[in-house]
């Protein structure tokens, strides 16, 4: 029996048949290597990324010196954002940075945080005395970018010879930030964008901008990594939908 299909039906059959085509989608992945105090807008900004650009984000956090280190031993690494200039500079001067790429995204805050919603602000300059015998958490003070601005603003007020003995020193700012939030240590200097991200630590003073060097952020690719996908993420950090994501996480975005 011959089968006699309309011409409309035949048309809406193949329309359906292409309409149904599986759709090829060219996506890349970006792996990118930031400060762990960027872990709340990180997060935020993945999933941005991923849905409007269809590529893949792997983001890698810790300490800035211990990712910069990384970098610099072959980690597969496109884009580095640093919690400071410093360590951006090192690996520019060994010439892991992709020509013209680097640019400032952020500046943040120094705090002193202590443990419990219902710590009562204070003066910086009575932390020997609040502290005791206690410890004060802080981030490496000789390596992580949060330790090394907290150790300038307490040499800057007088207050590191007497209170070095009672750091407790973490790897990076998050672990800091863990120590003081699970009553480990009383009292921790953190970023002012880590203390609004835990409910069990409270802001009780703001370190003098002038008690230590600029908090600057500084964003780059990596050398031979610069590709499409690299450019297209650098190219959404500058974005309105990520300003508004790191500035719901309490940083202030540098003007471009």
């Amino acid at each position: 029996m011959e089968l006699l299909v309309s011409l409309p039906f035949a048309r809406l059959t193949a329309t359906l048949l292409l309409t149904c085509a599986p759709l090829t989608v060219h996506s890349e992945e970006v792996i990118v290597f930031a400060a762990a105090s960027m872990t709340n807008a990180m997060a935020e900004i993945e999933q941005a990324f991923e849905t409007d650009t269809g590529h893949d984000l792997i983001v890698s956090l810790a300490g800035s010196s211990a990712l910069a280190r990384q970098i610099q031993q072959g980690a597969p690494a496109d884009v580095f954002i640093s919690a400071n200039p410093d360590w951006m500079d090192v690996l520019e001067n060994d010439g892991l940075l992709a020509q013209d790429s680097r640019f400032d995204l952020l500046n943040n805050t120094l705090v002193l945080i202590a443990h419990g919603q219902d710590a009562t602000p204070m003066e910086i300059s009575d932390l020997p005395e609040a502290l005791g015998k206690d410890r004060l958490a802080m981030a490496l003070v000789d390596a992580v970018p949060a330790g090394i601005y907290g150790k300038s603003a307490l040499e800057a007020l007088g207050l590191w010879d007497q209170l070095s003995p009672l750091v407790a020193q973490a790897d990076n700012v998050r672990a800091a930030l863990s120590l003081v939030a699970l009553g480990e240590t009383p009292f921790g200097i953190v970023y002012a964008t880590d203390a609004v991200a835990e409910d069990d630590v409270r802001v009780v003073a703001t370190f003098p901008a002038d008690t230590h060097p600029p908090i600057v952020y500084p964003a780059a690719a990596i050398a031979e990594h610069d590709d499409e996908a690299t450019q297209a993420f650098l190219d959404y950090l500058l974005s309105g939908a990520a300003r508004a994501a790191f500035e719901r996480q309490g940083f202030v975005v540098v003007p471009q």
